[in-house]
């Protein structure tokens, strides 16, 4: 259960953005939940906002209050340190609502789509472009965390959606990110 959470706050910094600085966070958060095999963590972004679309400069960490003591009793913020405020382990406020925080996935790049269509069908590069016109291109227009592949090293954007308010929470476990489409995280 998320009965426990604790906030960390990207600081300003003049020769770094906030949203580099929270995505080099959350990168460390991963290999920190990762290492850890920990799926008892949720993420949220209490400043998440569609309009005008932003992520906000706090990341917040969801679970029971022995497991983020043990998390932040780890060495992962090393880097990040400097950049970043931590509030203590707090208990979640009575009476909050719930919602899922996930992970959307859009196809936003038409020419590896092209590509990728030439290998699993052996089209040409035309056959490919008539197939898969220009106007397939998805716009997502949800906030995202700028990201950097372990594996390849290509940046990358991860959009974040929300689910729904509901009243009671849904227990579940949480993906290396923090994230699941089915276990929810107070929402305040």
């Amino acid at each position: 259960m998320t009965t426990h959470y604790l906030d960390l706050t990207v600081l300003p910094d003049p020769e770094t953005s906030a949203a580099h600085l929270l995505g080099a966070l959350y990168e460390r958060l991963h290999l920190a939940l990762v290492q850890q095999r920990q799926d008892r963590v949720g993420v949220s972004f209490p400043r998440y906002c569609l309009t005008p679309r932003a992520i906000g400069n706090v990341l917040r960490l969801h679970g029971e209050g022995g497991v983020l003591e043990r998390l932040m009793a780890e060495d992962w913020l090393k880097g990040v340190r400097d950049h970043v405020r931590a509030s203590g382990v707090q208990p979640v406020p009575e009476g909050v609502p719930f919602r899922t925080v996930q992970r959307r996935q859009f196809q936003t790049n038409v020419e590896r789509l092209r590509r990728r269509r030439m290998r699993r069908k052996g089209e040409t590069a035309e056959q490919a472009a008539r197939a898969i016109p220009d106007s397939a291109k998805d716009r997502p227009g949800l906030p995202y965390v700028q990201l950097r592949s372990r594996s390849t090293g290509q940046p990358f954007c991860m959009f974040l959606a929300l689910g729904p308010l509901r009243h009671e929470a849904v227990p579940g476990s949480f993906n290396s990110y923090g994230l699941s489409g089915l276990a929810t995280v107070p929402w305040f």
